[in-house]
């Protein structure tokens, strides 16, 4: 997913945690397109934190910060996500137009955090410090996915194989109650209320 179409060509210190930049980051010419795609994913987010007033760097980057990233990636969008108050909220094909805005699909924002989570490693990132492994990301974008298959009618749950009904009472004797999510929903709400109202230009 080329999110923005962008040539950094000019080396900094804020794209590596480390002394020198990896050897995977060189662009060899038999880099897979995976690689190339989170290099320039990478380059990217550390051009991002450069224009940032003031500017960081990746050792001060925290969850807030890539949330930030994520919004102001939104104007780039393709995937059409309803409002609540649309008519075609919840239709997968609306029929007419709509003023609802543009945003970047869930699935292409999972992806991007997962690339940008393992070039922070390469770069000498420590995964625990990570900022893309925050709790407050995990919460966002799931908050993403939830929203998102409401609004177009979609749904990303993946597919359960059937388990025997006699085989889950001989596993499972007794019924856990679930554990309450209430203040995790609140904080998720939260991050998601930059969402609803716009993305940060």
């Amino acid at each position: 997913m080329d999110l923005i179409s962008q040539n950094h060509n000019n080396r900094n210190p804020n794209t590596s945690l480390s002394t020198q930049t990896p050897s995977s980051f060189s662009s060899p010419p038999s880099s897979s397109r995976y690689e190339n795609q989170k290099r320039r994913d990478w380059n990217t987010f550390c051009q991002y934190l450069r224009n940032h007033h003031p500017p960081l760097s990746l050792a001060s980057c925290s969850g807030a910060h890539v949330l930030d990233f994520l919004r102001y990636l939104d104007q780039f969008g393709k995937t059409k996500v309803h409002h609540q108050n649309c008519a075609f909220f919840g239709l997968p094909n609306p029929p007419a137009p709509c003023p609802c805005p543009l945003r970047q699909a869930w699935g292409s924002l999972d992806a991007l955090i997962g690339r940008l989570r393992a070039a922070y490693e390469e770069n000498g990132g420590a995964p625990v410090t990570s900022p893309f492994g925050s709790r407050s990301v995990r919460i966002f974008l799931r908050e993403v996915r939830d929203f998102q298959a409401k609004s177009r009618g979609v749904s990303y749950e993946k597919k359960r194989k059937r388990v025997n009904n006699k085989q889950i009472t001989q596993s499972q004797p007794q019924s856990q109650p679930p554990l309450p999510q209430q203040p995790q929903q609140e904080q998720g709400q939260s991050m998601m209320a930059n969402y609803h109202h716009g993305a940060t230009q």
